[in-house]
């Protein structure tokens, strides 16, 4: 899949640093779905959808948010336009199976696999993406031009509501045209322009998330502060007399200065914030809770009968070791301490069944992550 690389030499020369093309990184692909298909989800309640038209009638570059309708796709055009579904993966086993190939990541980096249909001349004009992204040729062909890596402060047009630089320059021979199982891998700040080149182009861009500084200052900063003593505040004993009482002194700023970092410093909460921020679910209100709490009895009974839960669509996982028996394993945004084995067979791909209980704990917390709709029985989200 990484055109001969090995995850060892593509993470060491490639990830975040430069583009790579894969011919055939996916040999005889054939797409999980079809263009109606695709627009077929983007008419359901609660799928996040986009249309893009290059010549709308509200003026140029026109966005509309769905869910959409048939009346929708009827009117449009027969080329310069493009319909964006996000997170197909929730939706769609067999899209959520691709992000099995892509193992070589972190699992709590990916974020979801949006696909993307135009027919010819479709695009989104020129843009930057601030995470890595690879795009993936479901069918038809998609031409791509690359720009080279620009600044944050590249100018982009205004009065529209897409982010399309105001200037683009395509650089030596990164210029392509990519058919069913090529794909394109780009790091974050690499301009880029992909334009339909058939009537059936699908692009499935599998992406990965990645906090901003100012973001996890702010999130690390709450989560701190919802533990922190009241009586943990500025301290100025044994200061020296200052010669005018409306100074702030240098003394002054370097204790407030270390209150500040000695708070911040402590990387056993960073790593307890940092796995549940990581394992927020996308869409929070696509787990749904159950109404009654579950009997542990029941589900141990139910898991002993052959029955297997698996994990919810949409739903994230990891853990992180506290020690050689004990885990944190961290679920859609929360945490909770078991044993190791416990939390790192959880947050696997595997179904959990029966086998499951003879780790300690294994009822209650599978019990409790039923009730929070993390996992579910398997079958459960079959149509």
């Amino acid at each position: 899949m990484l055109g001969g690389l090995t995850a060892a030499e593509f993470l060491g020369d490639f990830w975040q640093q430069k583009p790579l093309l894969i011919r055939g990184a996916f040999p005889d692909f054939e797409c999980p779905l079809t263009p109606d298909e695709l627009a077929g989800l983007a008419c359901e309640e609660g799928v996040e959808a986009r249309l893009v038209e290059e010549h709308g009638k509200a003026g140029p570059w026109q966005v509309s948010h769905g869910p959409f309708d048939e009346r929708t796709f009827a009117r449009l055009p027969e080329r310069d336009w493009t319909l964006l579904v996000q997170a197909v993966d929730h939706y769609v086993p067999e899209v959520a199976e691709l992000l099995e190939t892509f193992d070589f990541l972190p699992r709590w980096r990916l974020d979801d696999i949006m696909i993307s249909y135009a027919p010819p001349g479709g695009s989104v004009g020129p843009h930057v993406d601030q995470y890595d992204v690879f795009l993936l040729q479901g069918s038809g062909q998609r031409r791509w031009q690359l720009g080279g890596r620009v600044g944050d402060d590249a100018p982009i047009i205004t009065g529209i509501d897409l982010r399309i630089l105001e200037h683009f320059e395509v650089e030596d021979d990164d210029d392509w045209v990519l058919a069913p199982g090529d794909m394109l891998y780009l790091p974050p700040g690499w301009a880029h322009h992909g334009v339909s080149q058939s009537d059936d182009c699908l692009t499935l861009s599998v992406g990965f998330r990645a906090p901003s500084a100012d973001e996890a200052i702010t999130s690390f900063a709450d989560f701190l502060g919802e533990q922190l003593p009241a009586s943990r505040r500025y301290s100025d004993a044994g200061m020296a007399p200052l010669g005018d009482p409306a100074e702030l002194d240098d003394a002054a700023i370097a204790r407030m200065r270390a209150l500040i970092l000695e708070t911040l410093d402590d990387p056993a909460q960073l790593a307890q914030w940092f796995g549940r921020v990581m394992t927020q679910p996308k869409y929070v209100d696509q787990l749904v809770a159950s109404d009654t709490p579950t009997d542990p009895a029941a589900l141990v009974a139910a898991l002993q009968e052959g029955e297997m839960l698996v994990r919810s669509p949409g739903s994230r996982f990891a853990w992180r070791a506290l020690d050689d028996e004990r885990a944190t394993l961290f679920a859609d945004g929360d945490g909770v301490e078991c044993a190791l084995a416990l939390a790192q067979l959880v947050a696997s791909e595997v179904p959990l069944d029966a086998e499951a209980l003879a780790l300690p704990g294994a009822a209650e917390l599978l019990t409790a992550l039923l009730d929070a709709g993390s996992l579910a029985w398997d079958g459960e989200f079959e149509e």
